[in-house]
């Protein structure tokens, strides 16, 4: 039987040439070598699986080359190199600092240092994994590593770069290694697949350059993975089964469905999707990234930032040019809450199967003139005893008041509340209760109580008004906008006081509101244009206009000493004076 070499270790890059996505690294390899201009240590720096102790080995290697190319590869053919490719040389160390990582085996490496090389120039110490070297060993490593002998050089690795002592740092040239392009991956996956006669779709060879998160040696792996699974003849479908990763199209069918505001094909879905096993938060992941796509897609500026391949980018595409820019940015804004809140939900497929609904209704929202999150604001305001509240339809216009029913005994019965809800479009009729105590709680005017004639001991409670109502025009409304603004904005507890400190004063199209000192002014002047816009948007009256006046205040004389004290009471009750005198009383 003969054995199997994996692909990572078989196509292991042997030439600059090979080295996959990291040109810039290679070129200057190259022009070092070219123009002799090498240093005595090198920090190889970056990510799992890009290329650093490759590059380190084929760079020991070319060095070392008695027969270097035209192009400054290593020839393969002189005796340090076939040494080397037989894993023979003399010339090249690998020393793994994971397992030799104490001053000792520091020690033995500089002892080895002094020894020249056998054959070639250089003797090249890569060190693997540099950044588990504890403390001390770092410290003792210093000073060969600044002053080496002129034969040896310095090749250190590491994914972890701030681990490493600045001292170290200083004394090396720092090579960062970037990740490696989806492109780039399935370019190199093609070639070998080529080189292994294994007929496998682009789609897929997609699927596992993002599986591998920027790792050749990764994509490697799961490519003689998917190859162990499936044969010579791979699919799309092949490798989205055994990586179980969630066929996009679900993604472009249940965005296509939420623009249709279909709720019930999102759900059902959703329902096929847990069926097969994914994970709940695994699944928003992957639609706020689809959403992310799409909305990259909208501009020819940016599609190239898709890693993906040209059929599916066309996909994106077709999809992003349905997709209003509003409902990209809101479902982002819906997603991105339904991933922060999915940890601590007690019900995640809830939350999620609410964050879908809410993506189905944003298109009908925004016909309406409102967005999903301001009326769900209000129906959250509208909801005073806590009990979800029922849209009821054929809704008058002039409608701003609500009336409800209340027996005798204290309980509030049901009622129809016709809400004038100022959306600019639409206007929306609930059915709740009223809870009285709730309600003057939340800073409702306290309800007027009428009797009503013929109704069996039943009153009518009329003008009620709130934060989800018109509110009349007259110094009790809009002292109530006041206090709504202040808690609808998230204002300071110092511009609440200031606006709502002194009652306001009323004319046709303006507001004034009294300030007692500078203080106030300057609060209220800092949300003043705010204010006023929110008074013209909430009585529909763009001639509305809100200003300031210092109300009239009477000077008093302070209170201050004892004296002053007994001299107030006096004056309020002069027999106090009298029975000081009688009894000889003093101040204590």
């Amino acid at each position: 039987m003969e054995n199997f070499i994996v692909s990572a270790r078989k196509y292991r890059p042997s030439t600059f040439s090979t080295v996959v996505g990291q040109e810039s690294i290679t070129v200057t390899l190259k022009n070092a070598i070219k123009n002799s201009h090498l240093a005595h240590a090198y920090l190889f720096c970056g990510p799992r699986g890009v290329g650093k102790t490759s590059c380190a080995r084929i760079f020991a290697k070319t060095i070392n080359c008695s027969n270097i190319t035209s192009d400054f590869e290593a020839c393969n053919e002189c005796e340090s190199c076939k040494a080397f490719n037989e894993n023979r040389s003399y010339n090249i160390h690998e020393l793994d600092a994971a397992s030799n990582n104490s001053v000792d085996d520091i020690r033995t490496l500089i002892d080895q240092v002094r020894i020249p090389p056998q054959i070639g120039s250089y003797s090249i110490y890569i060190i693997d994994e540099v950044h588990m070297l504890s403390a001390s060993a770092f410290n003792a490593f210093l000073k060969t590593l600044e002053e080496p002998p002129a034969h040896a050089i310095f090749v250190l690795a590491t994914t972890e770069k701030h681990k490493i002592l600045p001292t170290i740092l200083s004394r090396c040239q720092i090579f960062d290694f970037n990740r490696i392009k989806v492109e780039d991956a399935v370019k190199h996956l093609k070639n070998i697949a080529g080189k292994e006669s294994v007929n496998i779709d682009e789609e897929a060879l997609n699927v596992i350059g993002q599986k591998a998160d920027g790792a050749m040696r990764d994509a490697l792996s799961i490519f003689d993975q998917i190859v162990s699974f499936s044969g010579k003849e791979i699919t799309f479908e092949n490798v989205i089964q055994n990586l179980n990763v969630l066929d996009y199209d679900y993604y472009f069918r249940i965005v296509d469905a939420a623009l249709e505001g279909k709720v019930t094909n999102v759900l059902v879905m959703l329902n096929e999707i847990f069926e097969k096993g994914f994970d709940g938060h695994h699944f928003i992941g992957g639609l706020s990234a689809h959403i992310r796509d799409v909305l990259v897609g909208k501009d020819a500026a940016t599609i190239q930032l898709l890693e993906v391949s040209e059929s599916v980018k066309q996909k994106y595409v077709d999809q992003a040019k349905k997709c209003p820019v509003d409902f990209l940015y809101e479902a982002l804004a819906i997603l991105n809450q339904c991933d922060v809140s999915y940890k601590s939900s007690q019900n995640p497929r809830l939350l999620i199967e609410l964050s879908l609904i809410q993506l189905s209704q944003i298109i009908e929202s925004k016909k309406k003139g409102a967005s999903l999150k301001k009326n769900s604001k209000k129906l959250l305001r509208i909801a005073i005893d806590g009990r979800t509240l029922a849209p009821a339809q054929n809704v008058p216009k002039s409608v701003g008041k609500v009336s409800t029913t209340i027996q005798n005994n204290g309980n509030p019965s049901k009622a129809e509340y016709k809400a004038s809800i100022d959306t600019g479009v639409a206007r929306n009729t609930y059915t709740s209760t009223v809870s009285i105590k709730q309600a003057l709680k939340s800073g409702i005017q306290r309800p007027q109580i009428v009797s009503k004639p013929n109704s069996e001991n039943k009153t009518e409670v009329s003008d009620i008004t709130g934060a989800y109502l018109n509110a009349e025009y007259n110094k009790a409304g809009v002292f109530m906008q006041l206090k709504e603004f202040a808690k609808i904005k998230n204002k300071s507890e110092r511009v609440r006081l200031a606006l709502t400190v002194n009652q306001p004063e009323l004319t046709d199209n303006k507001i004034v509101l009294k300030v007692s000192n500078p203080l106030q002014e300057d609060d209220i002047n800092s949300v003043l244009m705010e204010l006023q816009n929110y008074f013209r948007r909430i009585y529909n009256n763009n001639s509305i206009s809100v200003e300031t006046v210092k109300s009239a205040t009477t000077k008093t004389k302070r209170v201050f000493t004892d004296t002053d004290r007994f001299n107030y009471l006096c004056k309020k009750n002069p027999a106090l004076a009298v029975l000081k005198q009688k009894f000889s009383l003093d101040f204590e």
